[in-house]
């Protein structure tokens, strides 16, 4: 593709995702599906751009109101260009030159755009604090009040791209020898500051060349991800239930901390999403993992009988996902599926399902990756009103009790995560504990109150 080509699909592009309630993600995948001439370099390139012009989708929309500009898809592209790359005028122009494939010449009200932004970058003091922090202004005041002086630092640090976190598979291989073994295919990795099974690469890389995830030796997770599975301080022999299983992401994590031993039980309402984790359970050697789906009435009756019998439950709840915005920039500014209100009530519900699974003495934890009160700590607020007989376990006691010996990123008596604070996505988490005692695989009574 010609430069003008890759700037004339940006444009196409950011059109569907406006038009459309697909994720952006989605979106992107479909339009190249559909185009396999497209070669990967260009596919890169007009991606990032859009993931780019997302990103600043605030500030860009500031300064084309500060040009008396309509905003449409060629005038956030011609923003982006002379806001964020930097092109003189000359070379944007050029760029929109009505060829084949690429964009139509610039109009007279897009050449005063042009002339207007040429020579300015894309931060201006004048910029209020939610637009200068990509921060959707109903939200502002929220956010605001969580992260308070730090609110800007820490939205922008959402904006930056998120890196690649890996979590290895300890029943097939130790973190330093898997580390060494990425060295030898060019792949620099660091240890993760929290996880003890987990390694961050220092850029963007092809893993899938490595042969290491086919093996089942590794798997891609946020290190956010892999403290919440850690902090069910699963071990071998125990009865353990993930509630919202998905994919299976948190189901592999906590079985390889059982190295095989006792039991999991993945659910979820779809499933569509539990196949997926099947293929990735086998390529790990992990083979104590039963799949149980509610979209089954059996399975349903099942869930029912269980009262008592887990010695952990995950509820890893749906929610707002804006603790990933810097993965999915576009859930600051679009939403899909149900509204925050209709989520919590859904969280609320599922919490009241599992809570009777919980063996006495036994861990319910509950996570999200969102950053919003509503759906965690006045979540967790209403719950244990309504349910004394579950205390919550500070969070570095929680900790300490996984077996972590790294820093504890605290929040109080709750686990709450950021890319600015730990370089992970947002993410909360809360252990709870039933009242009374947890009789151990080997018929010990632990007394847990």
């Amino acid at each position: 593709m010609t430069p003008s080509a890759r700037v004339q699909a940006s444009i196409e592009l950011w059109e569907k995702i406006w038009a459309s309630g697909v994720p952006m993600d989605t979106i992107c995948g479909d339009y190249f599906r559909v185009r396999r001439y497209i070669g990967s370099g260009d596919r890169k390139a007009v991606v990032e751009r859009i993931y780019d012009m997302m990103r600043s989708y605030a500030r860009t929309g500031w300064w084309l109101q500060k040009a008396r500009a309509t905003d449409t898809p060629r005038t956030r592209a011609i923003a982006s260009l002379a806001l964020v790359d930097q092109l003189p005028h000359p070379h944007i122009n050029d760029l929109f030159s009505g060829s084949r494939h690429a964009p139509e010449v610039l109009d007279q009200a897009e050449t005063k755009v042009l002339e207007a932004l040429t020579g300015h970058t894309l931060e201006h003091p004048d910029m209020p604090d939610d637009v200068r922090a990509e921060c959707p202004k109903e939200v502002f005041g929220k956010l605001k009040a969580i992260f308070g002086k730090d609110f800007v630092a820490e939205m922008e640090a959402m904006r930056e791209p998120a890196g690649l976190d890996i979590r290895v598979n300890t029943i097939k291989a130790e973190r330093l020898s898997v580390q060494n073994g990425l060295k030898r295919h060019g792949i620099e990795t660091t240890l993760t500051p929290y996880s003890p099974v987990g390694l961050r690469a220092e850029s963007r890389v092809h893993l899938a060349d490595t042969k290491l995830p086919q093996q089942g030796v590794i798997e891609i997770q946020d290190e956010g991800s892999q403290l919440i599975a850690l902090l069910c301080a699963a071990k071998p022999g125990m009865q353990v239930l993930d509630a919202c299983a998905g994919g299976g992401g948190k189901t592999l994590a906590i079985a390889a901390e059982m190295k095989g031993k006792g039991r999991v039980v993945a659910m979820d309402n779809s499933t569509a999403r539990l196949l997926r984790g099947k293929p990735r359970y086998v390529r790990a050697g992990i083979h104590n993992v039963e799949a149980r789906s509610l979209e089954d009435e059996k399975q349903v009756k099942w869930l029912k009988r269980q009262k008592e019998a887990f010695d952990v439950v995950l509820v890893d709840a749906p929610c707002t996902s804006s603790g990933t915005w810097r993965r999915n920039p576009d859930l600051r500014w679009r939403r899909h599926g149900p509204t925050m209100e209709e989520i919590v009530s859904l969280q609320a519900q599922i919490l009241e399902r599992f809570q009777k699974c919980v063996k006495p003495g036994g861990r319910l934890v509950y996570a999200t990756c969102s950053l919003y009160r509503e759906e965690n700590e006045h979540q967790l607020e209403a719950f244990l009103a309504k349910h004394p007989d579950f205390k919550v376990m500070p969070i570095a006691e929680a900790w300490t009790d996984a077996g972590l010996t790294g820093p504890c990123p605290c929040d109080g008596a709750y686990m709450r995560l950021s890319p600015m604070q730990t370089g992970t996505d947002g993410f909360f988490a809360a252990v709870l504990k039933r009242d009374g005692e947890l009789v151990d695989t080997a018929g010990a009574a632990q007394s847990i109150a």
